[in-house]
């Protein structure tokens, strides 16, 4: 008597594709930590003030694997609270911060298993208010900035479809000019550091 022998298991959580193909495109979401410098002038008390806060919003980009080599890019935005503030000549409170910033940038990384280092550079954009608040009355002023970014980070694959990620950047939105203000126009800049983690699903 013959004997057959049963197809083996497959299982849900096995897939025959190697999970370290990072072509095509992919998007997910990440928050984190921002912490730097809001330079005002002319001065309220200091040039150079320190500010921080959080941050969190999106991310879409896409891959091409060379084999060992992936290059690509990536664009994101962020919603934040980075700021700072101090009383205000004449009375009230001065505020400086960034309602929200993103990046468009270049991404180039080298593969070792699951898990991919890489680098970015690119450009940096952002919405930045500056406002005197003195009792019930706020005077609120909005500018675009436009500068720099660049950083690195290290993303894993833990599924075919799935990366985690954490990242570091450095942005410099430079400065812009904030006309009718109590005390007159100031010109403010953001310089800041980024820490963030995120997700992506690849498509």
């Amino acid at each position: 008597m013959g004997w057959n022998n049963p197809a083996p298991a497959t299982s849900p959580l096995f897939s025959s594709s190697s999970v370290t193909d990072w072509n095509g495109f992919y998007a997910g979401v990440a928050g984190g930590y921002s912490w730097g410098s809001t330079t005002v002038n002319p001065a309220i008390v200091n040039t150079n003030n320190p500010s921080s806060g959080w941050n969190a919003g999106a991310q879409a980009g896409f891959n091409a694997d060379m084999g060992g080599l992936v290059i690509g890019g990536e664009a994101d935005l962020q919603w934040t609270n980075l700021g700072y503030n101090e009383p205000a000549a004449g009375g009230g409170t001065f505020e400086g911060k960034m309602d929200m910033f993103g990046t468009v940038r270049a991404r180039a990384g080298g593969t070792f298993g699951q898990v991919m280092p890489y680098v970015t550079l690119g450009a940096a954009f952002g919405r930045g208010t500056a406002q005197v608040i003195n009792g019930g009355v706020t005077t609120s002023q909005n500018a675009t900035h436009v500068g720099w970014t660049a950083g690195l980070g290290i993303e894993a694959k833990a599924t075919e479809n799935i990366s985690v990620k954490a990242e570091y950047l450095y942005v410099d939105l430079g400065s812009q000019s904030y006309g009718g203000l109590p005390g007159g126009s100031r010109e403010v800049g953001h310089k800041f550091s980024v820490i963030r983690a995120g997700v992506n699903y690849h498509f």
